[in-house]
């Protein structure tokens, strides 16, 4: 579908993972499992976490909002990619796409901000034990959660603002399976240099900011557990520190390969890799934390026994 200098197009149509009808079954067959995975097992932490009293601390208060925001951050996305699997048309409206990009942006950045309070948390749980009840308080979490939902939500605010601006023309054709933020950037034919150094300059520093907080805390923590001379609490203190580093690793692999790099160089590639992020990671976080995390274990088979009780 052509349009002609429209600065705001009524519609755009996402072109989603294949153009293939044959393709649209079985895609709708692999990720509906996924989405009702990802929901059910984030929904199981945070319902072990509220019901469980030793997993009442800092840490497990960080994990619950995380698990809530992932659930969020796949709603934004698969519902509609599923629909669209089974639809003719695979339209979106002007104002449910930006709606869309606005709160992808917001969630996965709220996962980025919240996946640095944890690293914070491990950091002073291991190298300050004498003064965490003291330096970990009430306060202090409630206000990284601030931090964690006000500054994205500001920054996809910017982002979306500057969006609004452009001019669309030639094609309103989504090589994508939701919104992305590159992907309808590479729709406008207005000039798009101020966004671009946005995404460049102030995007880069809201990630880079609690990325560099992960960085700094478990180089400390490294530092901290090298010293420990018992080969036991050196082991535990990895383990507890284990299925974080997993899935900040999952998380931001795939966001750096995806977004550090001009905009020209987005391609089906990208699309794919995009998929970990979106979709992948959010689904794998429970298995990670459940499997790897002694706590998190006992807390999930006693909500087991409690329903099967019930």
């Amino acid at each position: 579908m052509g349009r002609n200098n429209l600065t705001r197009p009524s519609e755009f149509i996402l072109l989603g993972l294949s153009s293939r009808s044959e393709h649209q079954k079985p895609l709708f067959a692999v990720f509906l499992p996924i989405y009702l995975i990802t929901v059910v097992g984030n929904l199981l932490i945070i319902l072990a976490i509220h019901s469980d009293t030793h997993l009442q601390t800092p840490m497990y208060f960080f994990l619950g909002i995380l698990s809530f925001v992932d659930i969020c951050y796949v709603t934004v996305i698969i519902p509609k990619m599923l629909v669209n699997f089974l639809s003719e048309t695979k339209a979106i409206s002007y104002g449910e796409c930006l709606t869309q990009m606005y709160f992808f942006l917001a969630f996965g950045n709220i996962d980025s901000f919240l996946l640095a309070a944890m690293a914070i948390d491990r950091y002073v749980a291991i190298c300050n034990p004498l003064h965490y009840s003291t330096i970990m308080n009430h306060r202090c979490c409630v206000l990284l959660l601030i931090l964690s939902f006000c500054i994205p939500y500001l920054h996809s605010l910017l982002h979306i603002i500057l969006t609004n601006r452009l001019i669309f023309c030639a094609s309103n054709v989504i090589h994508h399976f939701f919104c992305d933020d590159q992907s309808v950037l590479k729709l406008s034919c207005s000039s798009h240099f101020v966004k671009e150094i946005t995404v460049m300059t102030e995007g880069l520093a809201v990630i880079m900011t609690p990325f560099s907080c992960i960085i700094i805390s478990y180089l400390r923590i490294l530092t901290t557990v090298l010293k420990i001379p018992s080969a036991a609490w050196k082991h535990k203190a990895f383990s507890t520190c284990g299925s974080h580093l997993t899935v900040v690793t999952l998380f931001y692999g795939s966001i750096s390969y995806v977004y550090f790099q001009p905009l020209s160089n987005y391609t089906v590639k990208d699309r794919i890799a995009t998929i970990i992020y979106t979709i992948l990671t959010p689904m794998l976080n429970p298995f990670i934390y459940s499997l790897r995390n002694k706590d998190m274990k006992q807390g999930l088979t006693k909500l087991m026994h409690r329903v099967k009780c019930h």
